[in-house]
């Protein structure tokens, strides 16, 4: 892939009227995207001790200038790149975008950056990734935005097909009761803010040795096994997680996920993270999870652990394939509770519910 070139600088009215900066959005020359425009208008910056706060809002048009339709994009957005809190992405789903068509990408983020003066610009937007209907991706994919894509991509085929199946087999009314059922299961699913700590250890008090439980879905490549974690109040370290390759091909990452009970008996789909895992066909291996996982209620009251439960919920093969739950193993009441309804199943049957049932149909008949 040829280096970055097609530069548009755009000047920023910020909250000093005499500050002037400027954006750069870096699209290399072959990129199957093209800027169309975008207003930054909003921007503004304010200084925080020693650093600069920009508060980034903008909607940027972009055309799809490829030959195949694009499903999924992730754009890398950077006031500085070793600062803490200095670079963000964004990454837009469940697109269906024609050859030729332009579509919006909004961004609204808070970036840091040191007080310093410098002659570069004050933000650069480039490209991570592009994912097409074929599955197939571009870009330099410094942030697993490929994983990330196609993994989406593939929930949402999943779930579009499930919705259609639906349709065909029990016709509008059993669509109907379908989208009732999962905005149902949406409204009971116990969810929690799960943010992990890097490098950080739990040193509160009174903690305690967990064993893990496990689920394993009757169609994942790769099973875990064993596993044990230090607990405290609202957060958890993960020791360890033992996995084992149960296919005839090798194995490059697994997504673990997590399902929490509380000490009042209530249980919560805690998230997943991504861990590298390189197996073999039929080996078994020993994941770690760097840092510490915290664990809070939307209030921000955190959650006192009962015990955990992990499960792979995603597996990345070596050579670049991907498996992600089939929908009869969703069907299941516990991997209901442990996760959590995929963006496009919320996205269709948010369509149902703001907009009726012949919108959701004809958004089906789209794909």
């Amino acid at each position: 892939m040829s280096t970055p070139s097609k530069v548009l600088l755009l000047a920023l009215a910020l909250c000093a009227p005499a500050a002037l900066a400027q954006v750069k959005i870096a699209l290399p020359d072959d990129s199957p995207v093209t800027l169309v425009s975008a207003d930054w208008g909003g921007t503004t910056t304010s200084e925080r001790g020693g650093a600069l706060v920009v508060d980034l809002h903008s909607v940027m048009s972009l055309r799809n200038s490829s030959p195949r339709r694009v499903r999924g994009l992730t754009l890398l957005v950077a006031s500085q790149e070793v600062t803490p809190g200095g670079r963000a992405s964004v990454t837009k789903v469940s697109l269906d975008v024609a050859p030729g068509e332009n579509f919006p990408v909004k961004i609204d983020l808070l970036l840091l950056r040191p007080l310093q003066k410098g002659a570069g610009p004050l933000v650069e937007v480039t490209l991570d990734g592009v994912l097409f209907d074929d599955l197939s991706f571009y870009g330099p994919n410094r942030f697993a935005s490929r994983r990330a894509l196609t993994a989406w991509e593939m929930e949402a085929q999943r779930d579009r097909l499930w919705f259609r199946q639906v349709l065909e087999k029990e016709g509008p009314d059993g669509l109907r009761k379908e989208c009732v059922a999962s905005l149902a299961r949406q409204a009971e699913t116990q969810r929690l803010d799960v943010q992990l700590a890097r490098g950080q250890r739990v040193t509160a008090q009174p903690a305690r040795k967990l064993e893990l439980a496990f689920l394993r879905l009757p169609d994942s490549p790769v099973e875990a096994v064993s596993g044990a974690a230090t607990a405290a109040i609202g957060m958890a370290s993960v020791g360890h997680v033992d996995i084992r390759n149960h296919s005839d091909r090798a194995v490059r990452s697994v997504e673990i996920g997590w399902m929490l009970r509380d000490t009042r008996g209530r249980e919560y789909s805690a998230g997943s993270m991504p861990l590298r895992a390189d197996l073999a066909p039929g080996a078994s291996a020993q994941v770690k999870q760097d840092g510490v996982l915290k664990f809070t209620e939307a209030a921000g009251v955190p959650v006192t652990i009962d015990s955990l439960t992990a499960f792979v919920s995603q597996v990345e093969f070596g050579d670049g394939g991907l498996w992600v739950p089939a929908r009869a193993a969703l069907q299941d009441a516990v991997m209901r509770k442990a996760m959590a309804p995929s963006g496009e199943e919320q996205r269709l049957t948010s369509i149902y519910r703001k907009r009726g049932l012949q919108a959701l149909v004809e958004e089906l008949k789209r794909f």
